[in-house]
């Protein structure tokens, strides 16, 4: 059975994306190995990552793209927020599940505004623009208004410190049954220990580096 993840033209600009993906990472270390590990740019400051990676690709792995879909099909979900479009990748995937769901509203967060305009034309490309909203600047900030009283999924792809905040941000929102896809979440302890602790989540590792938890209290 065909669906919009899989079937043109979303298929296709998925595909494009993620050769241009590989290439993106292939020239970043090519570039890379030039330059002697002791000149190499040295940040823990995500906003001067973010602005030094503004041209490089950091897309969810195949699988995880799938299971963005799949997750988005199976809660039936209508709202969702994704922290970390960048080149919209999983912002495609998402929205796709809610095309087929009948509709809804992705609402994606990117702080670098040239990824977010390549998003938004990758996903006019696809016939899917109408289904998405990105938030320019600090997810902080833009996401601190205007949620919908229900949103079914956070996924969270963006500056790994950030993770907890943006969780007890989006948190009051939640609706019930809600479900947190985190990917890289190994890089956030404190977003791992919070949802363990905690008597509102049931987590669980679903593929390397891909936790999703299920919010079990309104």
């Amino acid at each position: 059975m065909s669906n919009t993840l899989t079937s043109s033209p979303a298929a296709d600009v998925l595909a494009r994306l993620y050769t241009n993906a590989e290439r993106s990472h292939r020239d970043h270390q090519e570039r890379l190995a030039t330059v002697p590990p002791e000149q190499r740019p040295q940040t823990t400051n995500s906003r001067e990552f973010f602005a030094a990676a503004k041209d490089l690709y950091m897309a969810v792995r195949p699988d995880t793209s799938r299971l963005l879909y799949i997750l988005t099909r199976t809660r039936r979900a209508s709202t969702i927020v994704e922290f970390g479009t960048s080149f919209g990748v999983s912002t495609l995937c998402l929205a796709a599940g809610l095309r087929d769901n009948g509709g809804g509203r992705v609402i994606g967060t990117e702080y670098e505004p040239t990824k977010a305009a390549a998003a938004r034309a990758s996903l006019t490309e696809a016939g899917l623009v109408d289904l998405v909203e990105i938030r320019e600047g600090d997810a902080l900030e833009t996401l601190a208004r205007d949620l919908p009283d229900q949103v079914d999924i956070l996924f969270l792809d963006g500056a790994k410190e950030m993770y907890l905040d943006v969780v007890k941000l989006v948190e009051p929102n939640l609706s019930p049954g809600a479900l947190l896809v985190v990917d890289n979440s190994n890089r956030s302890p404190e977003l791992l220990a919070y949802l363990r602790d905690s008597e509102d989540y049931l987590p669980t590792a679903v593929a390397d580096d891909v936790t999703v938890a299920l919010r079990t209290t309104p």
